[in-house]
């Protein structure tokens, strides 16, 4: 019964992330829109710095033990990819949208799926790989490849995918030696270290009202981190996991209702695709767990 419980509120948790995760896209492209994008990234970055700051020192070692690590240079790589793939998705929201960014980054797991061969030294079965070309298949459909038609800026997003998948390994990697803690703590110093100069740089002078829409941003970055974090924590990553797709549809509804944006069929019809693809390897991956024997 309380194994029910906790996969029930892991499972509105991570809707609530997905929801929050939304509402952020929605600030970040608003913001974007008027003012540097390194700037807004930095000062979402000294408040994730100084959370998981605060946080460590509440620990058992405090400070100390949060900086402790056994992969230096990986974790530094993690810090400097998550603010470097913040950056271009802000950038893919101002120039194509929320909704066909999001289409697009929504390939992230197949890209998981796709590198832990090479990353991580993990076996990626025929059916998962199938997943993934049907997939990558959906991206095609959304880019709409051609010389007519194609933009270079859809590369955006796919190159933000790209950077998000590879974090994500890198992390699972330094999970095998580092507390999640650690990981926590290098991933916001580093971005805030990284992105201060970059974003003092292209200061822009802010309006009281987008101060505001700034502060929500920061607060619900940490919330959202929160809610993540608790609910993988209550449940299993593939069973909680599959809600995250929610993302998609807040996203579409804030795009559509609030930035006048449209739903081409063609983005409906490969986001349907790519969110069936990596379903589908997120369950993959838990038979293999399991080892269940496939059907």
């Amino acid at each position: 019964m309380k194994t029910e419980q906790n996969l029930r509120l892991g499972i509105i948790l991570m809707t609530l992330t997905s929801l929050v995760f939304a509402l952020q896209d929605g600030i970040s492209r608003h913001l974007g829109g008027q003012y540097s994008v390194y700037m807004i990234v930095m000062v979402r970055f000294w408040f994730f710095a100084a959370f998981v700051v605060a946080l460590a020192a509440r620990q058992p070692g405090g400070i100390r033990a949060a900086v402790h690590t056994h992969f230096p240079k990986i974790q530094i790589l993690r810090g400097l990819l998550l603010a470097a793939e913040i950056c271009v998705m802000v950038v893919a929201f101002v120039k194509l949208g929320l909704v066909e960014s999001h289409a697009v980054f929504t390939c992230y797991p197949l890209l998981v799926a796709a590198l832990s061969g090479p990353v991580l030294g993990e076996k990626v079965g025929w059916r998962r790989w199938t997943a993934i070309g049907i997939g990558f298949l959906g991206v095609l459909i959304i880019l709409q490849p051609g010389y007519a038609v194609f933009s270079p800026a859809a590369l955006i997003p796919l190159a933000s995918a790209f950077m998000f998948a590879l974090y994500g390994l890198l992390t699972r990697y330094v999970a095998r030696k580092d507390a999640a803690s650690v990981t926590f703590f290098w991933a916001g110093v580093t971005g805030a270290v990284v992105m201060t100069p970059l974003g003092l740089w292209h200061w822009m002078p802010m309006t009281g009202q987008d101060w505001i829409w700034m502060g929500i941003l920061c607060c619900t970055a940490a919330t959202a981190h929160f809610m993540m974090i608790r609910a993988l924590e209550l449940a299993e990553a593939s069973a909680v996991q599959p809600f995250a797709y929610l993302q998609l549809a807040f996203v579409a509804i804030l795009g559509v209702t609030f930035f006048g944006e449209t739903l081409r069929p063609n983005v409906v019809a490969g986001a349907v695709l790519v969110v069936a693809a990596g379903l589908f390897t997120l369950w993959r991956a838990r038979v293999n767990r399991q080892g269940v024997p496939a059907p």
